[in-house]
């Protein structure tokens, strides 16, 4: 048991800029060490300014947008995508610098433009090569969005790629959920358990969008997707341990880790 874990669990954070995935990773962490736990942190986004934590392992140390930018003659956008396949070739690398590593959990930053990291076959190369066994995704469901049933299915659509594109186990949470009421909260669980109430809450709605929502609907409820989301307070550590204990059950049957 004690060298399974000191492989360490590769927890990704994705979801769409703004949703809260550096905050969650820097709580994440202190919530962590908090409990005795040993996290790394792990930056995957070239262009990142300002993250609010330390890095352990730092894209930038081998990759920058800006010298992508300059180098190739490339606006920001298209700077993106050349960073986004030259992650997956310095995979190798970047493996090499997690094995020097005995850790708990990685705890993988994911750039912020996440259609790059979520449809390029780059990060499909770059999730195999550093442990795919041993991989988890938390997808952050963006709490203004989310509160609207249009913006909700859109952000469920956005999330089922995972699951067709990686094949890992992986959690939904609804990020900075203490700036929503708490009824928007509860009523944004109630859509994950129950499609029924998400089609009906739909129906009510004076949108164009309401039609193909409804079609969307129908056909999410043929995939096998997670029927729960946890709400999630960063700054407060609310859901914290959800995300543990649920990626505990993925890999080790809800046993707890040993506090070192």
């Amino acid at each position: 048991m004690k060298e399974e874990m000191k492989m360490g669990i590769n927890l990704y954070f994705v979801g769409t800029a703004g949703s809260g995935k550096s905050t969650l990773v820097k709580e994440f962490k202190n919530w962590m060490e908090r409990h005795g736990f040993d996290p790394v942190t792990i930056n995957l986004d070239p262009g990142a300014e300002n993250i609010p934590y330390d890095p352990d392992i730092d894209i930038t140390d081998w990759i920058s947008l800006q010298g992508v930018m300059d180098e190739h003659g490339l606006g920001p956008n298209g700077a993106q995508i050349v960073c986004a396949d030259m992650i997956a070739m310095n995979a190798w690398e970047i493996k090499g610098v997690m094995d020097t590593y005995t850790c708990d959990y990685f705890l993988i930053d994911t750039p912020g433009q996440t259609e790059l990291f979520n449809f390029r076959r780059s990060s499909q190369e770059l999730v195999h090569v550093l442990g795919k066994e041993r991989t988890a995704f938390v997808f952050i469901f963006d709490p203004i969005l989310s509160k609207q049933p249009t913006g909700y299915i859109s952000l469920l659509l956005l999330s089922s790629t995972i699951q067709y594109r990686f094949q890992v186990p992986y959690l939904s949470v609804l990020g900075k959920s203490d700036i929503l009421r708490p009824e928007h909260v509860e009523r944004v669980q109630g859509w994950a358990e129950d499609y029924e109430l998400l089609e009906s809450d739909l129906i009510t709605m004076e949108s164009m969008e309401k039609e193909l929502g409804l079609e969307l609907i129908r056909g999410l409820q043929e995939l096998s997707l997670p029927r729960t989301i946890i709400p999630v307070s960063a700054l407060e550590w609310h859901g914290l341990e959800d995300i543990y204990s649920g990626v505990q059950d993925f890999y080790h049957g809800s046993d707890d880790l040993e506090s070192r």
